[in-house]
């Protein structure tokens, strides 16, 4: 299947590590031109050099920016317009809010999950959305989490702008179909990270037990019978964000081995 990747021009938000780097690589083995970002610049140049000697794609750039600043997201897509005069893709990502129930939260804690964790999102849109409607051609993924279909304990603040992020990606995605914009949502359930390894650990600290307890509860819980793994989850969003996806948009997925119940 050829997947219309070759030449696109690819923005992935906070991409130095974890699901944003392994979606900038798979688009870099698609020939796509990729833009990386993260708030450190030496994480960003080492990510680009491994991404390059992987794919064996060079067209491979990075740009500096903290999501939960508005400055840092306009400078980087006025980096990226100077640069390469357009916008293809959108992959929209940034590091899960912290973690805890209600009480455990405060006012800060909040105010920072809504800029991190929604606001990011929404402005990072508002940028790409003129170019993309000038060409008829964009795609924007939001990657967001498995709480999008069924609560996590002790998440809250993660539950909460999840479920905001739902409702902000299905409205875009019926505003903007008609200038071919597909929008679409893809959360991971327990992909091998080091947000899930973090979860991980703050379970086996709290019930005092070993991690390796607590990961193997959590496998067996999984029809699959394991964790995934990175590219498996970054495919998906390069088949949703490629020309070959024409008519998938407004939609939710889930990339969880089976472990969700919720229908």
């Amino acid at each position: 299947m050829d997947l219309g990747i070759n030449g696109k021009v690819v923005v992935v938000m906070a991409s130095s590590k974890g699901l944003g780097k392994a979606t900038a690589l798979e688009f870099a083995k698609e020939g796509a031109t990729v833009i990386i970002s993260s708030r450190n610049q030496q994480a960003l140049d080492a990510t680009a050099t491994e991404i390059k000697e992987a794919s064996g794609n060079q067209q491979v750039f990075s740009h500096v920016c903290d999501v939960s600043k508005e400055p840092d997201i306009q400078e980087l897509f006025q980096f990226v317009t100077d640069q390469f005069g357009r916008i293809d893709v959108l992959i929209n990502n940034t590091g899960g809010p912290k973690a805890g129930g209600f009480d455990a939260v405060e006012d800060a804690d909040w105010y920072k999950a809504f800029d991190q964790n929604l606001l990011s999102y929404i402005r990072a849109s508002r940028a790409v959305l003129p170019y993309m409607k000038e060409q008829q051609f964009g795609r924007i993924i939001n990657i967001s989490s498995s709480s999008v279909k069924e609560v996590i304990d002790g998440l809250i603040l993660s539950n909460t702008f999840r479920a905001g992020m739902v409702g902000f990606s299905k409205t875009l995605a019926r505003e903007v179909a008609g200038d071919n914009i597909m929008v679409n949502m893809v959360g991971p359930g327990r992909i091998a990270t080091d947000r899930v390894a973090e979860l991980d650990q703050i379970a086996a600290d709290a019930q005092d037990v070993p991690i390796e307890q607590i990961v193997e509860k959590s496998k067996a819980s999984i029809p699959a019978g394991r964790y995934g793994e990175p590219a498996e989850f970054a495919k998906v969003i390069v088949f949703l964000a490629s020309a070959a996806n024409s008519y998938l948009t407004g939609q939710s997925l889930v990339v969880e081995g089976g472990s969700l119940k919720a229908l």
